[in-house]
């Protein structure tokens, strides 16, 4: 009797059993998210590099249409007389003879009342390529007094002053953009104001004809700048009474320098912004009248820079930041898909799916510099979207999941978006999310058997 012939199962092979496992599978899904951070990198990149030709752009702009406004005068300059002896001795008779020598020395007298009103215009017609810099024009309105001018304060005698040599100085950035007839009425006679050499690499200085200025006198004046400017008007409060108002059609100020603006008279709107300061002379720590050379005052600036909030390279960027978290929560749902349906998806369906999710980065940057933000976002993760979901029912074979994983991604990005609009809720909002997006997770995943798969 023949022994029948007896069949066996293969064993199965433990490298293979491995390969197909869970653990097996995750690992090669991390090993993919972290291998995809590679050209998400390029993308940041790309970001920065767009981002710093955009700042290049605004800075040539800016050379030519105007540069920041910092600003501070009228400043009343009269002459003096000192006097230097020297002693010489004749060779022959050894006889000392003195001689006496007078050196023209100035001294500087700030003004008493400084009121200023700005009118800042933001100008949207000033385009470079697909760059619209932020440049203004600045109409600016000053009046004032010069009043108890007194040189015992400087131990100087009034017998050495020169008071029909007086003059009127201003210092100021962007001489080259000043738009203005440049005149200044003292008590109802006008003088123009004429550039004189710089003194230093940063100020330029407007000055006046020489005039007679009377001892005891009170000297009002008055006069206009207009400019063309960008990024920032600062001044410098060198009146024993300062008041400056600056009213803007920008939305977005940041107010800059060593005071504050008036809390109770500012306001700000979508249509602009209005700002007071009163700032008196007690309030900052420099005397109103100073000998041979005016002190360097630009740490007493205050001001407005025009900014914007977030521009649309910093809003790419941001956007960008999150491409971790998408792409990581985009296979966790794609995973857990496959473990509860027990379909199988490949690594390079994987990494096709991630390559989708880079893309959306490149689209939104590019959609940008040609429009808005919101409209390159809402563009850019739609496409993203659809692709994902035709690809998704052609790998899985049905729908019902595939519509989920769209539902799923189309939460996500509206949630990014959310928080890259958002500025002092932006973590609060980001942890919240996070927080039931980490709960979701654990809700469907709370019946899978890891054991069996």
């Amino acid at each position: 009797m023949e022994n029948p012939i007896q069949h066996q199962n293969p064993t199965p092979n433990p490298k293979s059993a491995f390969l197909q496992s869970n653990t097996a599978k995750m690992i090669m899904v991390g090993v993919l998210t972290l291998f995809l951070l590679i050209p998400l990198n390029l993308v940041q990149n790309l970001i920065r590099e767009r981002s710093e030709r955009k700042n290049e752009t605004t800075l040539n702009v800016n050379q030519t249409w105007g540069s920041q406004i910092h600003f501070y005068g009228p400043i009343l300059q009269i002459p003096y007389k000192t006097y230097t002896e020297t002693v010489i001795v004749d060779a022959i008779t050894k006889e000392k003879t003195t001689q006496k020598k007078a050196i023209i020395q100035q001294a500087y007298f700030f003004p008493d009342d400084l009121h200023n009103t700005t009118t800042i215009e933001k100008v949207d017609d000033i385009k470079r390529g697909l760059y619209n810099p932020i440049v203004f024009k600045a109409n600016m309105k000053f009046n004032g007094s010069f009043q108890n001018i007194n040189f015992n304060k400087l131990n100087i005698n009034t017998e050495d002053v020169l008071w029909d040599k007086a003059s009127i100085i201003i210092k100021t950035t962007n001489l080259k953009s000043i738009k203005s007839d440049l005149k200044i009425g003292m008590n109802e006679t006008y003088y123009s104001l004429e550039s004189k050499t710089n003194e230093d690499d940063y100020f330029g200085t407007l000055e006046t004809d020489a005039f007679t200025y009377n001892p005891g006198q009170k000297m009002d004046f008055n006069f206009n700048m207009n400019y063309n400017g960008s990024n920032s008007v600062q001044f410098i409060p060198i009146g024993k009474t300062n008041t400056t108002n600056i009213n803007a059609n920008w939305n977005s100020p940041k107010f800059i320098g060593s005071f504050a603006a008036n809390n109770s008279t500012k306001k700000i709107t979508d249509q602009g912004f209005h700002a007071d300061w009163k700032i008196l002379h007690i309030n900052r720590p420099f005397s109103q009248q100073y000998t041979n050379k005016i002190p360097k005052l630009t740490n007493y600036s205050y001001g407005v820079k025009l900014i914007e909030t977030v521009d649309e390279y910093q809003q790419n960027e941001r956007a960008s930041k999150y491409g971790f978290l998408v792409i990581g929560l985009t296979f966790l749902i794609f995973f857990l898909i496959q473990t509860i349906s027990k379909k199988s998806i490949h690594i390079f369906q994987y990494t096709m799916i991630g390559l989708a999710l880079i893309m959306f980065y490149t689209l939104l940057i590019s959609i940008t510099e040609h429009s808005s933000f919101t409209i390159a976002y809402a563009v850019a993760a739609s496409a993203v979207i659809i692709m994902l979901l035709l690809y998704s029912i052609s790998v899985l074979k049905e729908k019902k999941f595939p519509l989920f994983i769209g539902a799923s991604l189309t939460v996500l990005y509206s949630f990014i978006f959310v928080i890259i609009q958002l500025e002092n809720y932006a973590l609060l909002v980001g942890s919240i999310g996070l927080f039931l997006i980490l709960g979701a997770v654990m809700y469907f995943s709370r019946k899978i058997d890891w054991g069996n798969n």
